[in-house]
């Protein structure tokens, strides 16, 4: 018998239903910090990407309190806001404890929902999850958030009628494993596509980086065009179109297109923007969509620097921290230079180097919309790929010209002819270096 996904409180039907937002529906954005003010601003992002119009922020800096988050009176000002503003939602940039939760859907008007940061990002997530493996990352991540509460909840209210009822919280676990299984089974066949792919000639270069800097116009700037032709039809995430909008979490599938650098043939991987304030056990579950960074020949960390210097730190810690390293290079790149005099990116690329250290080959500057630095990013990548060269002198004959029809597909060939004979000097992959020789050698005279 199948596993189901485990009922729900009514804490997370309300959530479930709510986090991903409305047209309609408005919110009062809420943060709080115990070291400095507030800034509200990436929050309030987060909300208007989930469908909420924001009608007020109220912030707070202080310690966390246990019964509201934010102190008694604040909270209470809270209350008076949302009944000011007439707001169907608050949403809070942070993570509420399911007591915290309780007490303030307790305080604010009936029919308030809460949402914390956690949620409505997964919330986000899930409007965004088109493949099965994306709407499965999903599912684990929430049950992951989701669990904890679970088991809070229950030994909060002493329910004892696991032998009537089931408990809510082996259903949960059970399906963790569950979804588990079926992700790991998705992620053996990505990496054997990713095989089949190197064997076909292809580097595979990942496009990673904190949510809205800039990766989906990137991708366009680098790719041939809109073509997927010549890639095997069952390689459906290969997507003709890469969404280029100011909105976080545009996709959460991954979309890879065809690029041609440095005369290699190259397929490049956009993956879902990072963002801070999830936990990294949640982070976790998206590891079928970074694994296409950690398995990569080259990794492209993009950053927007026309944020402000310490913000451009931070994001790239966050980015940094999640990331596995590529099996190949890093390479960070400043994106958006266009909107910043030369020393304002000189300072940026410092405090890149500085974030990144030894983890990163490089850092450049490049503008995706006007094309500032692409020709110099590319000669970049370029000179990361794995790359080996060999010559051969070959009878001119028929298997010699079909053996060159293929080296231009899989690599870079030159030819020279020599009266009966080609000379061929041939680079690309190792492993498709190894092929040419083997097919090479197999080529008799007439």
């Amino acid at each position: 018998m199948q596993d189901s996904p485990p009922a729900e409180t009514d804490e997370q039907r309300a959530n479930a239903s709510d986090a991903d937002g409305d047209p309609d529906r408005t919110a009062v954005v809420v943060a709080r910090d115990a070291d400095q003010q507030p800034d509200t601003t990436e929050i309030e992002r987060l909300a208007a990407t989930a469908g909420y119009e924001v009608v007020d922020a109220l912030t707070q800096r202080r310690e966390e309190d246990g019964q509201y988050n934010l102190g008694r009176g604040k909270a209470e000002a809270l209350a008076r806001r949302v009944v000011e503003t007439g707001a169907d939602a608050v949403v809070f940039d942070g993570e509420l404890s399911p007591g915290q939760y309780s007490s303030l859907t307790a305080l604010l008007p009936d029919g308030t929902v809460v949402v914390d940061r956690h949620r409505l990002v997964l919330g986000i997530f899930e409007s965004g999850a088109g493949d099965e493996a994306a709407r499965l990352q999903v599912e684990l991540a929430r049950l992951r958030y989701e669990l904890p509460r679970i088991r809070e909840t229950e030994e909060r209210t002493h329910m004892q009628r696991a032998a009537e009822t089931g408990s809510r919280v082996v259903d949960t676990e059970r399906r963790i494993r569950t979804v588990e299984n079926k992700l790991d089974e998705l992620a053996d066949r990505a990496g054997e596509r990713r095989a089949e792919r190197r064997e076909q000639g292809f580097d595979l270069v990942a496009v990673a980086g904190y949510t809205n800097a800039g990766k989906s116009t990137l991708l366009h700037r680098l790719a041939d065009d809109l073509s997927i032709e010549g890639i095997s039809p069952e390689h459906d995430d290969l997507d003709g179109e890469a969404a280029v909008e100011d909105r976080l979490f545009e996709t959460l599938d991954t979309t890879t297109r065809r690029a041609t650098i440095g005369g290699r043939r190259v397929l490049l991987t956009d993956t879902v923007g990072l963002v801070d304030g999830i936990p990294h056990d949640l982070v976790a579950s998206f590891s079928a969509t970074l694994d296409a960074v950690a398995d990569s020949d080259a990794a492209l960390l993009i950053a927007d620097a026309s944020d402000s210097l310490s913000a451009m730190r931070e994001k790239l810690r966050v980015s940094l921290g999640e990331l596995d390293d590529p099996r190949g290079e890093l390479l960070i790149v400043l994106n958006k230079v266009d909107l910043l005099d030369d020393a304002a990116v000189e300072r940026r690329r410092r405090a890149a180097e500085s974030v990144a250290g030894d983890r990163a080959t490089a850092v450049l500057a490049v503008s995706a919309t006007e094309g500032t630095g692409i020709d110099r990013l590319r000669e970049t990548v370029a000179g990361t790929l794995p790359t080996e060269e060999v010559r051969f002198d070959l009878p001119n004959t028929g298997e010699t010209q079909s053996f060159l029809a293929w080296a231009h597909e899989h690599g870079r060939a030159d030819a020279e002819y020599e009266g009966d004979r080609v000379r061929v000097r041939f680079a690309g992959r190792p492993a498709v270096v190894d092929r040419a020789r083997s097919r090479a050698a197999s080529i008799r005279a007439d």
